[in-house]
């Protein structure tokens, strides 16, 4: 009997889902307000959070995990399309010069850790960010591109999942893989957990991300209005 985990997940995941959509950071970048700098700051913690994911789930589909090698998409991968946007906002030696976040480390030792201790529980992240980039890429692709006057594609490939023609058809047949997983109840309510988790791991790269574009806000709305009181200055009363 399926347990119907693509549908626990959905359901057991709305709260998180909806608090991350709620933070500062998301709800600026949903109404277009969006800083080049830090946006490429989160890419590159996203980049740290997806080498982990993939490297781990890479390794386990290999070593014919029963439940991992199953999720073990290659057309959602999401490495190399952030090698590219990172190599484009800061060159080719970016590796070099980029660090992940306080909060960025920590996610990448949560699912190091999972994936060492309880593989199944990289579902959970699996399920959330894959499968929400997919969901959400296009509407957030447009808005960055508006929002940074970007090209049609250069900074910004991480949204592109070429190898995926049909998004209603693959997220389909992802939810019968997640229903067909070789798992009891028990695993699918830690799974779920984990998925909860993952959108907590989220929220704090976004809330430390959030200082920066505070920062950056302030700092065009202080030009803003210095060279308003200038302009104002030269005008003849």
């Amino acid at each position: 009997m399926s347990l119907a985990l693509a549908s626990q997940l959905r359901e057991g995941t709305k709260k998180a889902h909806t608090m991350a959509e709620n933070t500062g950071f998301v709800s600026c970048f949903l109404k277009g307000v969006v800083d080049k700098s830090t946006y490429r700051k989160l890419l590159a913690d996203l980049y740290f959070v997806y080498r982990a994911m993939e490297e781990e789930i890479g390794r386990l589909a290999l070593d014919g995990h029963p439940v991992v090698s199953r999720i073990s998409y290659p057309e959602l991968n999401r490495r190399e399309s952030l090698e590219q946007d990172l190599t484009f906002y800061f060159g080719a030696d970016w590796l070099k010069s980029l660090e992940p976040t306080s909060s960025a480390k920590a996610y990448v030792e949560r699912i190091r850790q999972v994936a060492k201790n309880s593989p199944e529980l990289l579902v959970g992240h699996h399920y959330t960010r894959y499968i929400g980039d997919l969901s959400g890429g296009q509407i957030l692709k447009n808005i960055a591109q508006k929002a940074m006057n970007l090209p049609e594609q250069d900074g910004l490939r991480f949204y592109e999942f070429d190898s995926i023609d049909d998004e209603k058809g693959f997220k389909k047949q992802y939810s019968a893989t997640l229903d067909s997983l070789p798992i009891n109840q028990t695993t699918a309510d830690l799974i779920v957990e984990e998925a909860n988790q993952a959108f907590k791991w989220n929220m704090e790269i976004f809330k430390e991300l959030e200082g920066n574009l505070i920062a950056a806000i302030g700092k065009v709305l202080f030009g803003f209005l210095t060279r308003r009181k200038r302009k104002g200055s030269t005008e003849k009363t």
